[in-house]
């Protein structure tokens, strides 16, 4: 059950994102493909992802922390966008969302639990390489596997920077119109990169062998 739950909650996941990333980019396009100004399809997929977080909020009537910053991010920028009228500023949002997301990242490095501990644990907690022992105690009792999920967290949030950076500078360098595709498609590069970049870390560091049971920490779960 408990693995039939954490498949699901991972399509559900991976189709938030599909639709977050893909559904803002094909609306720009059709909407241009109709007539519509660059700046008014760019609003329009804007819109997209907030909606679907305020969606997310009425039927669960929860919210988490990171999911409220972004779309906070979000609007901001689509009020400076309208303020200012500005396209390429639009265009360059997401970059400014990600690199929210990137210090966001780096700043919980040191906090009481990293972001990337806590994005990870209801993904693989008992579910991958796992003898049972909960992450909690292994986070209170091993040292080594705290370490990792800091470093793993300031892994994140460099490498969100760097897309950010990457993104910004598309936005105002590139032709308008390519700018929205190309931004899409960098979104799987950095997500599969960032991937396989933490896996072999992860198991470099040996995250696997302490969440297995093999930590050479003293390790008290009575």
């Amino acid at each position: 059950m408990t693995t039939r739950a954490g498949g699901s909650g991972n399509r559900r996941l991976l189709l938030q994102l599909v639709w977050d990333v893909g559904a803002p980019i094909v609306l720009f396009y059709v909407l241009r493909g109709l007539g519509a100004s660059t700046f008014v399809a760019l609003l329009a997929g804007a819109v997209l992802p907030v909606v679907t977080t305020g969606v997310y909020w009425l039927r669960d009537r929860r919210l988490e922390a990171m999911a409220a910053f972004m779309a906070g991010v979000m609007v901001l920028g689509m009020v400076v966008s309208l303020v200012s009228g500005g396209t390429r500023f639009m265009l360059a949002k997401d970059g400014w969302v990600t690199g929210a997301a990137g210090l966001c990242f780096l700043g919980s490095a040191w906090a009481r639990r990293p972001l990337a501990y806590l994005g990870a644990r209801p993904l693989l907690e008992g579910r991958f390489r796992s003898d049972g022992t909960p992450w909690e105690t292994l986070w209170e009792n091993e040292a080594a596997f705290r370490r990792i999920w800091r470093v793993s967290t300031v892994m994140w949030g460099i490498a969100l920077l760097a897309d950010a950076v990457a993104r910004v500078v598309m936005s105002y360098a590139l032709p308008v119109e390519v700018v929205p595709g190309l931004g899409g498609l960098l979104w799987p590069v950095t997500m599969v990169l960032l991937q396989l970049v933490n896996g072999v870390y992860y198991r470099a560091a040996g995250l696997w062998r302490l969440t297995a049971g093999y930590g050479t920490g003293a390790r008290r779960t009575a």
